[in-house]
């Protein structure tokens, strides 16, 4: 059974910087097309990082130039790093497959931004 944890999240303000990390097991991540997801709540679950299948990274337009995505085939793990952050960055993090059949949610990790 696959399992994702994610952890790295906090309390920051307004242009600092996070790095999330997604622990993933019963599953090779580099045989997987992860990427990181956010949700708030009023606002559904939206797809904000992901490799492309050419391994290119892709960020949604509010994010990019902002967010870097890692994936460490050693650890098993995808990261976040998440720099000059805004309130609106606000939001619960989770990681996931990009398409398809999506892999149990794991907890998420809260990220808050104080202006």
């Amino acid at each position: 059974q696959v399992q994702l944890v994610e952890s790295g999240g906090g309390l920051v303000q307004a242009g600092g910087s996070l790095r999330l990390s997604c622990e993933v097991s019963g599953t090779m991540i580099n045989l997987e097309e992860i990427g990181w997801y956010r949700q708030t709540p009023h606002r559904s679950r939206e797809l904000v990082a992901r490799f492309s299948i050419l391994g290119d990274p892709i960020f949604v337009e509010d994010v990019r130039g902002r967010f870097a995505i890692f994936k460490d085939n050693t650890r098993n793990s995808l990261d976040l790093q998440m720099n000059n952050l805004k309130p609106e960055d606000t939001a619960v993090y989770y990681c996931n497959r990009n398409s398809g059949v999506l892999h149990a949610w794991g907890r998420g990790t809260q990220v808050t931004v104080s202006s």
